[in-house]
């Protein structure tokens, strides 16, 4: 693995470097499909030539809309390399959620696909900052939907001169903002986090020396490209590593397996659910037929640490991260198993502290709220776009305020534990959401689950729980509480249980919480209790 100094870490000078040193090697496998890397360099350039053509320059903010595809790099990439501001998009949004993302970025073109134009076309009139539209899709582009005299649209393809794959001109540097990355908003409004080339230069750096990736490895994800896991933790990391990535339009379990076979996967990542769901499959020969090596966990499930990798023949790591910042913590082979369930250590990027709602920082092993303070340079975001007053609060004397809860341990390991906003406060306990929900989901029958607050009657919260059951398999909700009696403390067992087809999920497997708390206050009065129905748990 070549090292970059901070000056050569934007997405134009390492895209180049790795065309001149290793053209030939596979970058990316798409639908069977191989793209080395001198194929994905000369594709950046033509769409860097092609923005400047019309109009995009340094620092325009273009909004982008699109699958997990190869034109996702060649757009992305391509406007990192002339200066551009690309704004990925979640493709769940519309409606005033998609007004909101691509003018309050302040967006002058917007790059859309077929399966989303209507959505954009629907708000167009309320999008005055948007100068032109790039379309990708079969339709022409003058029955596309979007598109005016004062807005005109344009096909993607046109983007692509195949007689403009020079290299831009090199006016880009390593802390220039590169992405706008809205956060998913599960629990509150969305901000959008303005990220510099060198950030997630820092995160594929880390984790392909820390987990130890290499020229050969194949890194699979399945996750959406707009956000960080998939475009910083997979694909960041199999550049730094001269590796390439197997790309998957989305996260399918009954297709996972195939896919890992027939990429010729070594590693792959899961986050929160997708962890539970991949392990209820049922087991065969086809987990083991794999060229798997390592996997990606967050968080690392302790308490089937030791026997996924047996099943799976493969080796579990894990990180604690975030969209503004980096990989704080990694887990990585060489960690101690008896750290299992960890994110691991800081490794030298960064202090931590966890503090009480005072602010006053916290012994190992009591749990607070997680601060961090980087210790390398160019690995934060540089504010949250528009938002002086949002970047000014989660900020204190240089340390960065996570909204997370943890404890760190006498050797450094940080515990993950919930989210602040996701703490239930249950007659004088606090509780994690997280907690209720891991120990749930070893039942048997269960797929997923979820644990909200839910007001009590004698003020603070009562627990509620939505459950997703395997698919044949059927549960009571007393089966429920009875369970979760018999495997945590009394005052974490729910309250509330009601059973649901799907979790409301964004694209990056994040359940939406919000919903979840808007569909128990409504229904509240009809809502299955366990108080109701006179079962007693015992202390």
């Amino acid at each position: 693995m070549r090292d970059y100094e901070l000056e050569e870490r934007t997405i134009g000078r390492i895209l180049a470097d790795k065309a001149d040193r290793i053209g030939e090697r596979t970058f990316l496998i798409w639908q069977g499909r191989k793209i080395t890397y001198s194929e994905i360099e000369a594709m950046t350039n033509r769409y860097a030539n092609g923005f400047t053509a019309h109009g995009i320059g340094h620092g325009d903010h273009v909004a982008v809309m699109l699958p997990n595809c190869p034109e996702f790099f060649g757009v992305v990439w391509g406007l990192g390399k002339i200066g551009a501001v690309a704004v990925p998009l979640n493709t769940a949004a519309k409606g005033d959620m998609l007004r909101y993302f691509i003018d309050q970025s302040d967006a002058t073109c917007v790059v859309v696909d077929d399966e989303w134009v209507d959505r954009v076309s629907a708000i167009s009139d309320q999008l005055p900052k948007v100068r032109s539209y790039i379309y990708r899709g079969p339709r022409p582009v003058a029955q596309c939907g979007v598109g005016s005299a004062a807005a005109p649209a344009r096909a993607l393809g046109e983007l692509e001169s195949p007689d403009a794959s020079r290299p831009p001109p090199e006016r880009v540097r390593h802390d220039d903002l590169h992405l706008i990355m809205y956060t998913s908003g599960t629990t509150g409004p969305s901000k959008g986090v303005m990220c510099p080339h060198s950030q997630g230069q820092a995160v594929g750096r880390a984790l392909a020396a820390d987990f130890g990736y290499r020229p050969d490895d194949v890194l699979y994800t399945c996750l959406p490209l707009f956000h960080g896991n998939a475009i910083w933790y997979t694909c960041y990391a199999a550049l730094w590593a001269d590796a390439a990535i197997a790309l998957s339009p989305r996260f399918s379990a009954s297709r996972f397996w195939d896919e890992i076979r027939d990429s010729g996967a070594t590693q792959f990542n899961t986050l929160g659910a997708m962890t539970n769901i991949i392990w209820k499959l049922p087991p065969g020969p086809h987990e083991r037929a794999t060229r798997l090596r390592l996997c990606m966990t967050v968080p690392v499930p302790k308490e089937i640490y030791a026997e996924m990798q047996a099943r799976y023949g493969i080796t579990l790591t894990s990180v604690y991260a975030m969209t503004e910042n980096f990989a704080m913590t990694r887990f990585t082979p060489d960690d101690p198993p008896e750290k299992a369930g960890s994110a691991g250590s800081s490794r030298g990027a960064c202090d931590l502290r966890i503090v009480d709602d005072e602010q006053h920082d916290l012994p190992a092993g009591e749990v607070g709220e997680i601060w961090m303070r980087p210790l390398i340079q160019g690995a934060m975001m540089k504010g949250y776009y528009k938002m002086p007053a949002e970047t000014a609060r989660e900020f204190v004397d240089g340390w960065f305020r996570t909204g997370d809860r943890g404890y760190l341990d006498a050797d450094g390991y940080l515990y993950f534990v919930d989210r602040k906003k996701e703490a239930i406060r249950r007659r004088g306990e606090n509780i994690s959401a997280y907690e209720v929900e891991l120990i749930l989901s070893r039942h048997p029958s269960i797929l997923e689950v979820a644990a909200i607050p839910v007001a009590s009657e004698m003020s603070e919260d009562d627990v509620m729980v939505y459950v997703v059951t395997k698919p044949g398999e059927s549960l009571t909700h007393a089966d429920v509480v009875h369970f979760a009696a018999e495997h945590m403390s009394y005052f974490m067992v729910p309250r509330f249980v009601d059973f649901i087809d799907a979790l409301p999920k964004t694209a990056s497997e994040k359940i939406e919480k919000y919903k979840l708390k808007q569909d128990a206050q409504a229904r509240r009065a009809e809502l299955w209790d366990r108080e109701r129905e006179g079962i007693e748990v015992k202390r």
